[in-house]
């Protein structure tokens, strides 16, 4: 694997792999020392321009628990906020003699545009509305221990509601490839202004209906509304979206027995998710946190961490 720029890249074999590898690295995490020395010598940096909390400091955390020297780089700080184009900045820190970097951008296609300009490896940590394929292989990790938990393994024949605002999220697209490639049927609810144009080649059910696939879900994935994205009206009011697509305490006395609870983060309570709901017994929120860390070590290691994905 020489980049991770999206699940599109993912096959069945190295989708299932990162998942194994980060149960073990994922034990890391209970250990005194919390050190392995698999990326020893290696340089990743971290350049991150827009905010990030637990994406940017998984990712680090994953970095020097694997003992790799890694670099923070704020778009704040660097020559981009006095007017340096991004190529120019990532062709500089790449001269450097990095071996990886993650990046968000607030453009789409902005990591495989990085990717196809430096020597070093990339992982998309998130670019603009297109894809963040960490999150999604973290949030597949959850649900497959939470599968395990109830007695099954694997993805066939189950069912994966995607709810929320579907147009400004990178969350969804990367999910929908991963679960295409992991045998998950996934079903898509918003309200018609949150759907984005072209969803009906994504080869999944969309629906604007969430009280007819609540029953049935074994997942379901709150996805945040995203204030700060958007400049017009996208529903009348917050009380009348939670109504219709929030998973209130009603609908969560709605799920299966062994149904889950996701949701990407950060959430906004009493909007798209219930307290009742993000506390819930089978919420799996605190999970996916966790999770995160074991899966960016995973990722980290498949690029590095081989002779074949060390290659430049």
């Amino acid at each position: 694997m020489r980049h991770l720029l999206s699940c599109a890249d993912l096959d069945l074999a190295t989708a299932t792999a990162i998942l194994d590898l980060a149960e073990e690295m994922q034990q890391v995490q209970s250990r005194p020392v919390k050190k392995l020395p698999a990326l020893r010598g290696r340089t990743i940096v971290n350049i991150f321009f827009e905010d990030s909390t637990r994406t940017r400091t998984s990712f680090e955390i994953a970095g020097k628990w694997l003992s790799a020297d890694t670099i923070n780089v704020s778009a704040k700080g660097s020559s981009v906020s006095k007017g340096e184009s991004l190529r120019d900045t990532m062709l500089t820190l790449d001269a450097m003699g990095v071996d990886a970097f993650v990046i968000r951008h607030g453009s789409s296609g902005a990591a495989a545009q990085v990717a196809s300009w430096v020597k070093a490896q990339v992982v998309n940590a998130g670019d603009g509305q297109h894809e963040h394929p960490t999150q999604a292989l973290l949030d597949a990790y959850t649900m497959r221990q939470h599968f395990r938990l109830m007695g099954n393994d694997g993805f066939a024949g189950k069912k994966i509601a995607i709810v929320g605002d579907l147009l400004h999220s990178r969350v969804v697209r990367s999910n929908v490839l991963l679960q295409q490639v992991l045998g998950g049927e996934v079903v898509l609810v918003a309200p018609p202004t949150l759907v984005p144009t072209g969803v009906e080649t994504w080869g999944c059910e969309v629906t604007g209906d969430l009280d007819s696939v609540i029953e049935e879900a074994d997942i379901v994935m709150m996805l945040r509304v995203q204030r700060e994205r958007m400049a017009g009206g996208f529903f009348p009011t917050e009380r009348e979206y939670t109504e219709s697509f929030g998973l209130t305490p009603e609908r969560l006395a709605k799920l299966k027995n062994s149904a889950g609870i996701c949701h990407p983060g950060p959430m906004n309570r009493g909007v798209e998710i219930s307290s009742a709901a993000a506390d819930a017994a089978n919420s799996l929120v605190l999970d996916q946190v966790a999770a995160g860390v074991a899966i960016r070590m995973s990722v980290l290691y498949h690029l590095l961490g081989s002779n074949e994905g060390a290659a430049k």
